[in-house]
């Protein structure tokens, strides 16, 4: 794990700078909060980032001196309001609960961690909450619970904030965690495993690239200055869904692979498994916001340089 450098600038050193927004964001260390920085920062947004001591920053290693880096673990949420105003907070950081027993880890970081900072920033004046949601009903593991729990206090806040929840579909892009179901496929036929051990493969989904989640993002940000206090969910996705069977032989073709078994039918189901997920595009839509990057397209990009991750 990469700790944090000792040369980071603090908060005041940027202080005489004159940005169109500042902005809190957390979770800008992982796969979809570092993509987001990394386009934020291309705008010339002023961005300080959230993070803890043990923060992996080699995703964004090569921008570290166009922002400023916050250690959780050793400054108090209060003191980070008293010494900047933000317009907006942007909360990416997530836990899905892959590897977590404890519920709790679950509910510091997708729970405790953004009310604490919502709270927060009602006290000192920031305009605007964004929030990172999922599709995924509530019923189906902790990380949904979790996630559907902070909405509804999202909600309550809207009377003293623009409070904008953006739930998001099934988003993929190089270079994610191996964790993520897109990611384990496609370095499982580009390692050439000898099988993989899948369920029927029948529920259907939604799958959108990264870039397009991140330019959603974007356009919220970009628009949320002009809003008015309230609540408002933008739901993410391309509203076009792919059997799980299907988008796996399309991957594994995409990726040349000829000798990978697909076990299909040896896993169960999820308890409370969603068979075909639903998105509404109307609300972001409304922002002018449309998907670019079709299935096809955004797999080959990703198969691409996960194979020069192998090279390297």
């Amino acid at each position: 794990m990469h700790s944090i450098p000792p040369d980071i600038p603090e908060i005041n050193d940027f202080c005489h700078l004159s940005e169109p927004l500042t902005l809190l964001l957390t979770g800008g260390t992982g796969f979809l909060g570092s993509n987001l920085l990394h386009r934020l920062v291309l705008d010339n947004f002023r961005i300080v980032l959230l993070v803890r001591s043990t923060s992996n920053l080699l995703r964004i290693q090569d921008i570290l001196h166009r922002i400023v880096l916050v250690n959780a673990d050793e400054t108090p949420l209060e003191n980070i309001f008293l010494n900047e105003r933000f317009d907006t907070i942007v909360h990416c950081a997530t836990n899905y609960g892959r590897k977590e027993i404890d519920p709790m880890s679950i509910l510091d970081a997708n729970l405790m961690l953004p009310l604490k900072l919502m709270h927060l920033g009602k006290r000192h004046g920031v305009s605007c909450f964004i929030n990172t949601d999922t599709i995924l009903d509530k019923g189906v593991n902790s990380y949904s619970l979790s996630k559907c729990q902070f909405k509804e206090w999202l909600n309550v806040y809207s009377s003293d904030m623009v409070c904008l929840n953006v739930a998001l579909e099934h988003f993929y892009g190089p270079l994610d965690d191996e964790t993520k179901f897109v990611t384990f496929i496609i370095r499982s036929f580009l390692g050439n495993v000898a099988k993989i051990d899948l369920t029927k493969g029948e529920q259907k989904r939604d799958f959108i690239y990264v870039d397009d989640v991140i330019d959603a993002f974007y356009t919220i940000i970009r628009n949320s200055k002009a809003m008015n206090k309230g609540f408002t969910t933008y739901e993410i996705g391309t509203s076009r869904t792919i059997p799980i069977h299907e988008f796996v032989m399309m991957v594994k073709r995409l990726a040349q692979n000829e000798n990978t078994h697909l076990n299909f039918g040896a896993l169960p189901y999820r308890y409370n498994e969603v068979m075909e997920s639903h998105v509404d595009t109307t609300e972001i839509e409304r922002l002018g916001w449309r998907p670019q990057v079709s299935l096809e397209e955004g797999l080959r990009k990703t198969i691409e340089l996960e194979k020069e991750r192998i090279i390297l």
